[in-house]
């Protein structure tokens, strides 16, 4: 079946106070790449960034890779009293879409209205082959997304919902108790695909988030983010929909802070080599003024929030966002970002071809050797 306009018109979906709440402050919100063998140093991390004023916390569906998302941000939810949690993001294959329904409006309810959902169609065939899932094409795969939002929302706005898809099927499905947050729970789809994945954020989404990475989006450069964001203006303006009514979010994947080169150098050689070449162009590890540049940088693209993702527990790096980069970021740099007029911006990755870049991160995800807590 045809699942491209299952859900009611863009044009009636309320903006989402959350999306707005910034009033023109830039947020930031933090993740952990690190399994889960240390509870009392990963619960560290998660109880600073809310005491340092972090707005969200995040966690990754990859169940191969040390922890599972939904228990570990159950657990954040319950010990945490104001900092959003949320995924980035659930791989629509993983669970039925009427598992996941179920999980996050626990998650909501256990976090007192403050999860955000992050959904993605998966990025590691080598995870899927471990799980015993079949790799659909791209197409099918988001053909597959949109099929699970619309259950997901079916099954948060009616007593029983069921759905005939061609990737999922549910009858007489109920997800009551649903979320607790009004007006619903924010929707994050992850990608800066052109052709299809900026439509799906304007028609179903209240958050867009790209990486530079050609797994989840290409945005490598101020200058991808613009031609991205000019897209999904138009396709927001196509269903009739406010643009400013979607939330523009940015991961840099690991982010690796110290006061010099010679501190960051240190701290990125304790990363594995293959490691490296999977997140070589999300990786962020730079000084702090080079981290307020990059971020004035894509702020001036037209960036609202970010996504910081710490390489295991770094407190120094979340002290150095939040005491020293943030503040710069929403100060002068806010309304007076520098110009990158023939040359690159500091710290945005030069980004190579979509070949390279893709061949060197999935022969990084098949290989996982250096991964000690999953293969």
């Amino acid at each position: 079946m045809d699942t491209s306009r299952l859900s009611a018109p863009a044009a009636q979906r309320p903006t989402h106070p959350w999306v707005t709440a910034g009033g023109g402050t830039v947020r930031f919100g933090v993740a952990q790449l690190t399994p889960l063998v240390d509870w009392s140093a990963y619960l560290r991390v998660v109880e600073a960034a809310e005491a340092l004023g972090f707005d969200s916390y995040w966690t990754y569906d990859h169940p191969t890779f040390g922890f599972d998302c939904w228990t570990t941000l159950a657990a954040v939810a319950a010990v945490t009293r104001t900092i959003r949690v949320g995924t980035l993001t659930t791989c629509i294959y993983y669970r039925n879409p009427a598992v996941f329904a179920r999980m996050a409006a626990d998650v909501d309810r256990i976090s007192q209205g403050r999860l955000v959902l992050g959904l993605g169609i998966g990025d590691d065939p080598n995870e899927f082959a471990q799980l015993g899932l079949a790799v659909p094409p791209v197409p099918t795969r988001q053909q597959a997304l949109e099929e699970g939002v619309q259950i997901v929302q079916g099954l948060w706005s009616a007593p029983t919902f069921s759905l005939q898809g061609a990737h999922f099927q549910v009858a007489g499905a109920s997800a009551a108790p649903g979320p607790l947050q009004q007006p619903h729970v924010p929707l994050l789809i992850a990608g800066g695909g052109e052709r299809v994945t900026l439509r799906q954020v304007a028609q179903y989404a209240d958050v867009s988030n790209m990486v530079a990475s050609p797994l989840a989006g290409s945005a490598f450069t101020p200058e991808d983010v613009r031609r991205k964001y000019a897209i999904l203006h138009r396709e927001c303006e196509a269903v009739g929909r406010p643009y400013e009514s979607i939330l523009r979010t940015y991961l840099d994947l690991p982010v690796i802070l110290g006061e010099t080169r010679e501190a960051v150098d240190a701290k990125v050689a304790t990363m594995p080599p293959p490691l490296r070449a999977l997140f070589q162009t999300s990786l962020l590890a730079v000084t702090v003024d080079e981290a307020i540049a990059h971020y004035q940088g894509l702020v001036a693209a037209g960036v609202q929030y970010f996504m910081a993702t710490l390489w295991g527990h770094d407190l120094e790096t979340l002290r150095l966002l939040a005491e020293r980069v943030i503040p710069a970021v929403n100060g002068a740099g806010a309304t007076a970002a520098p110009s990158y007029e023939g040359a690159s911006a500091p710290a945005v990755p030069s980004a190579p071809s979509a070949t390279t870049a893709g061949a060197s991160a999935q022969r990084a995800s098949a290989n996982r050797r250096w991964w000690p807590w999953g293969r």
